[in-house]
């Protein structure tokens, strides 16, 4: 109507019912209003309702737009998620988005959280020899092996737990492993179970353990989790001053999220292309984890069923268990290394506590060094300076107090490594 005849701004306000001041800026402002109307793209749309916070939506609009270039799904709870994050990077004290927002956020950016159409049919995806032909190795050559970085959930069984110990029978565990290509680096463990406060971790630094632990829908790995864990690996490189590669499997519970020191890439789901930890490394971390639950003896603990707390300390001590060799060997056998070879793992068995061989001993057993003292205290006419060997009872005893002291008090999750290998130590000792 403002390109036809020439029509006076009192006989339009008439027509449409509006003020002639309206029409005056409408004219003035053609040419802005017809440039948002079309980006918008919605023909219905009457009114550009702006939200309360621009800058805001301007983050989190360039957010979606990146994540949709890269051809990655954005749902309505991740968005929610995206959102909360950028508003506490920007300082916003605002609360965390609702479903209400959400729509009226996607009606004002005409956003429809759908799966994007690659995703649609397996004809419209790039193959997965394609992808590891032609993507796979440049992106490869571009980091040495120590900035090759995979992960990926696996699942395991929780011992059944003796009454009032905070668990039930039959509980499960998502554990979230994180290693390079060479074996020199294996992130701390994140586990993932169903009960949100477990009674076994009360009083426990949870900050300085040598593994972490959240709750998740019925245990299993969830976006807000995920998201989480990978801005904490964002900042461990960053403390390093590294720039990494990360590959992992597409899934919903995997959000990308665009980091300053982590490149996230996406591998095509194809058996062909088996993550590494599918390739043993989830499979020998079972072995030492079962391994070491059998190693545990109720009748000399005295402690009934391993709880939540202990499951989650052998898992830490059997991700340890792990060699970097191994690691290797299978990141070569998934080709997610530039020197990729044909060879699968030799994958052995978990070592027991004996195979690694007993430490050297300079002197006679206990038992000669209490009856020398006896003679010494018989001599010295002081008897009750008489020292007995302690019971394995006590000795686990003493341990799981040691143990109990670090949980409340560590002030690194180092410490632990030095508490595992005194506790194998002790474990080799008693075997003998």
């Amino acid at each position: 109507m403002l390109e036809g005849p020439k029509v006076s701004q009192s006989e339009l306000a008439k027509r449409f019912g509006v003020s002639q001041p309206q029409i005056c800026r409408i004219i003035k402002n053609k040419e802005r209003i017809l440039s948002e109307w079309h980006r918008n793209g919605d023909p219905e749309r009457k009114r550009k309702r702006e939200g309360k916070d621009a800058a805001l939506e301007a983050a989190l609009l360039r957010w979606v737009e990146g994540a949709r270039a890269a051809d990655l799904p954005v749902s309505g709870p991740l968005l929610q998620l995206k959102a909360k994050h950028l508003a506490e990077a920007l300082g916003r004290p605002d609360p965390e988005p609702s479903g209400g927002w959400l729509a009226r956020f996607g009606a004002r950016h005409n956003l429809a959280f759908k799966k994007p159409p690659a995703e649609k049919g397996d004809a419209e995806q790039p193959t997965a020899e394609h992808w590891a032909s032609a993507v796979l190795p440049g992106l490869l050559h571009s980091y040495a092996l120590s900035e090759i970085y995979a992960c990926g959930e696996t699942g395991v069984l929780l011992p059944a737990s003796s009454p009032g110990k905070g668990e039930s029978a039959g509980d499960r565990l998502t554990l979230l492993l994180c290693a390079n290509a060479d074996g020199s680096e294996k992130a701390p463990l994140r586990a993932v179970g169903e009960s949100p406060r477990p009674r076994c971790l009360q009083g426990v630094n949870l900050g300085q353990m040598p593994w972490s632990y959240r709750a998740g829908s019925l245990a299993g790995m969830t976006a807000p989790v995920f998201a989480e864990w990978l801005r904490e690996f964002n900042e461990g490189m960053q403390r390093q001053g590294k720039s990494v590669l990360l590959l992992l499997t597409k899934h919903e519970a995997h959000p990308y999220l665009q980091l300053s020191n982590v490149r996230m890439v996406f591998v095509p789901p194809a058996t062909a292309l088996a993550q590494p930890l599918d390739r043993g490394i989830a499979s020998d971390l079972k072995g030492h984890y079962r391994r070491r639950l059998l190693r545990w003896l109720p009748a000399e603990r005295g402690a009934g069923q391993p709880t939540l707390l202990d499951a989650l300390h052998m898992l830490a001590q059997a991700w340890g268990d792990v060699r970097p060799g191994l690691i290797a060997s299978c990141f070569r056998a998934a080709g997610f290394s530039p020197d990729t070879g044909t060879e699968a793992p030799a994958l052995a068995l978990a070592p027991g506590p004996l195979s690694q061989g007993q430490p050297e001993r300079d002197r006679e057993p206990a038992e000669a060094d209490g009856d020398e003292g006896t003679a010494e205290g018989e001599d010295a006419g002081d008897p009750a300076a008489v020292q007995p060997c302690p019971s394995e009872r006590e000795v686990w005893g003493s341990l799981a107090t040691l143990r109990r002291y670090l949980e409340c008090r560590a002030t690194s999750p180092d410490l632990f490594q030095a508490f595992y290998e005194l506790e194998d130590a002790v474990h080799m000792v008693s075997a003998g």
